[in-house]
This record gives structure tokens, C-alpha cells and sequence, in this order.
């Protein structure tokens, strides 16, 4: 998994580096209070009131220091009201001296439209500032601009470049997309030992993509010895803390007896916590858990609602399963349209088996009008994946 080039949950850094060089007294003063506040997480207007008129007046007077907190205190409503705008003014004046720290904080204003006008070219300009002057930050998302083509042409063997650069400084989001590129030979050769070796950086950091695709290495034995027990201990503390797709694992290693003792009723606990956030694969699953009543007493109008609700995601062996409830009458009336209605969908989206089930509508006119030219073309595409009840199905068409 290769996270989307985000350095922290805002997007910039806490604090601008290098500020515990501040040679102005009142700057000076204004840290003691920032990491007071910082500790409590609390008493921001209290911290910055009493400073607030000085800095304001360095600022203006070319403080880069200045500037750069200013900034950054408009752009997380610290100690003053939220304005995004105000803090684009203010990093474009600290950036345009020189401050890697607002040359990325901008850059990151520009990439997501933050207070100014969403311009990716205009974000790369700055990164590329930042991160020629040593910024992690600003090489990461740099790095993540070239991987994607946004805002510069895409180009994977610059973007490892710049992952290498900030993840050689310790930077936990550039080591778990280097080793995302180690581990699918992007920009790189493929070296799945080497992606092992970045993600353990970069998890150890706490890097939640990181541990996910860890654990998945230990599960699958990619770059790394095959270790269920370790790849459940990756999945569990991500999964605690309310990742959807750590649960989704941790259900599904519960349910196999993979790592840990073989527990349907706990596989069926993490699955639903999954679900409940959205995750379509996680409603599937629970879906066909209360079909077959596994883990859980078997209820089919249960099963037809999570079932129903990943299908609506888009899922498509959810869209599959619907058609079949649709048409068999199963957690719902009996509809044959919509059994139609789903199984197109899903055959839209390559499900051999709803292609298949497609073509038998299109021949008997099941929820459709029939359409023997349309079955044979859903028998086709069924059959090029390899289904050979839809071979045997096109060749009776065919002999017709």
C-alpha cells in the first residue's frame, strides 16, 4: 500500500525546523509557550495573544521566522481564527526569502487548493524549492508529484529518487513508499527484501500503510520469511486503532485460524467494525457470514443488507451475490430485474460469473427483453475468462 504522499494528518509539519535557533528573545519566549501548549494541547489563543502584536510587527518587517509562524498559526487556527488564506500570505512572503519549512507548507496550499487557488504546477515549484534545500517533507511529496504525474510529468525513477532523499532523513511516509516501489518495481528493480527492509523503517515510526503492507509480507512470505503469528501482530495495533482495512485482515486471519486460534464469532466482531466504516469488502464478507450463519445466527435479510451495501460501493462479486438474492428471492421479494440490474453491473466491471448469468437474461429474457446477439457476447466474455459453462452455452447459441 503507498500512501498518498501525506506527511502528517494536516499535511505540514508541526513545527518549522530550525526555530530552536531563534536569536530574538520574544521568539525565544514564544517557543517556551509553543511547546507548553504543544504538551497540553490546549491554551492556544493564551500562548499566542501575548506575543501576537510583536510577531506581527517582525513579521512585517521581514521576519522570516515570523512569518513562517504566523502562517502556520492561520493555517490551524492556532491561537487565532482558522484562515487559510491570511496563512498563504504569510508562507509566500517567508518562502519567497528563502524558508524551506513555508516553501513546502506552500507548495502544500497549492497542491490542495488550501487558501489560494488549487494549482499542482505551482506545487511542484515549490517542493522543488524545499527539497533542494534538504526539506523531508518537501522531497516526499515531490517524490510523490513525479510517482503520479501531477502537476510535472510522471516520471517513477525521479519520484524513488526523492522518496530515497527523505527517507534516508528518517521521513516514515517517503520510507513506506520507497519500499511500495521496491515491492511492485516501480522506478526501481523489484527487490521485495529491500521493500521489507523500508516498510519495518517506516512501521517502527508507527506508518500505518507500513504495518498493513508488513503484515501482509509475513502473511504472503513476500521479501520475507512466512510469518502468520508476526503478520497478525502488524494487522492488530492498526486494526485497535480503527483502521477498517487492518480489520478486514485481522477478521479474515481469525476466520482461517491464520496466526491466531480460529475464532468465527471474533473474525465476525472485526469484520463488522470494517463494515461499519464502509469498507466494501468487509460488508461482503459479512454478508456471507450471516448467510451461512458462520460466527454469527444465520439471517438473510441481514446478509441481503450488507451484501447490498457493498454493491452500491461498487463492488463487484458484491454486485454478483445481489443479483443471485434478487433472483432467487433470498433477504428480499423476488425481482428479477433487479437481478438483472446487478448482475450487468458486475459483468460490466469483468465478474466471469455474472457475465455468464448475463447471457442466460439476454437468452431467455430473464428481466430483460431477449437478445440472443447480446447473449452470445456476454457468453463470449465469459468464456475468454476461462468459464466453460458459458463455452458450452455460446456454442449451443451458436448451433441454433
Amino acid at each position: 500500500m503507498e500512501e498518498a504522499g501525506k506527511v502528517s494528518a494536516e499535511g505540514i509539519e508541526p513545527l518549522p525546523s530550525g526555530w530552536a535557533n531563534a536569536q530574538n528573545s520574544q521568539l525565544k519566549q514564544l517557543l517556551v509557550g509553543l511547546f507548553v501548549g504543544l504538551i497540553t494541547m490546549s491554551g492556544w489563543a493564551e500562548v499566542v495573544a501575548p506575543y501576537y502584536t510583536d510577531l506581527i510587527k517582525q513579521a512585517e518587517a521581514g521576519d522570516i521566522r515570523a512569518q513562517a509562524y504566523i502562517g502556520w498559526c492561520y493555517g490551524g487556527g492556532k491561537g487565532v481564527p482558522k484562515d487559510e488564506k491570511e496563512a498563504v500570505k504569510w508562507y509566500t512572503k517567508a518562502a519567497e526569502q528563502g524558508d524551506a519549512w513555508s516553501q513546502f507548507s506552500l507548495g502544500w496550499c497549492y497542491a490542495g487548493g488550501k487558501g489560494v487557488a488549487k494549482d499542482e504546477k505551482e506545487a511542484v515549484k515549490w517542493y522543488t524549492k524545499a527539497a533542494e534545500q534538504g526539506n523531508a517533507s518537501a522531497q516526499c511529496s515531490l517524490g510523490w508529484c513525479f510517482k503520479h504525474g501531477k502537476g510535472i510529468e510522471k516520471d517513477e525513477k525521479e519520484a524513488v529518487k526523492w522518496y530515497r532523499k527523505a527517507a534516508e532523513q528518517g521521513n516514515a511516509s517517503a520510507q513506506n513508499c520507497l519500499g511500495w516501489c521496491y515491492a511492485n518495481g516501480k522506478g526501481v528493480e523489484k527487490d521485495e527484501k529491500e521493500a521489507v527492509k523500508w516498510y519495518t523503517k517506516a512501521a517502527g515510526q508507527g506508518n500505518v500503510d507500513a504495518k498493513l503492507s508488513l503484515g501482509r509480507c509475513y502473511l504472503e512470505g513476500l521479501g520475507v520469511a512466512k510469518n502468520e503469528l508476526e503478520a497478525a501482530r502488524w494487522f492488530a495495533k492498526p486494526a485497535e486503532d480503527g483502521n477498517a482495512l487492518a480489520q478486514v485482515y485481522l477478521g479474515s486471519l481469525y476466520a482461517e485460524g491464520k496466526g491466531v486460534s480460529k475464532d468465527e464469532k471474533e473474525a465476525v466482531k472485526w469484520l463488522t467494525k470494517a463494515a461499519e466504516q464502509g469498507d466494501a469488502e468487509a460488508q461482503r464478507n459479512l454478508g456471507a457470514a450471516y448467510f451461512n450463519g458462520i460466527g454469527v445466527p444465520k439471517n438473510e435479510k441481514e446478509a441481503f443488507k450488507w451484501v447490498t451495501k457493498a454493491a452500491e460501493l461498487g463492488d463487484a462479486e458484491a454486485q454478483d451475490q445481489l443479483g443471485g438474492l434478487y433472483f432467487s428471492g433470498i433477504g428480499a421479494n423476488k425481482n428479477l430485474s433487479e437481478a438483472f440490474k446487478w448482475w450487468k453491473k458486475a459483468a460490466e466491471q469483468g465478474n466471469a460469473n455474472s457475465q455468464f448469468n448475463l447471457g442466460v437474461c439476454y437468452r431467455d429474457g430473464v428481466g430483460t427483453a431477449e437478445d440472443k446477439m447480446e447473449a452470445a457476447k456476454w457468453y463470449a466474455k465469459a468464456a475468454e475468462q476461462g468459464d466453460e459453462d458459458a463455452k458450452k452455452s455460446l456454442e449451443n447459441l451458436k448451433s441454433k
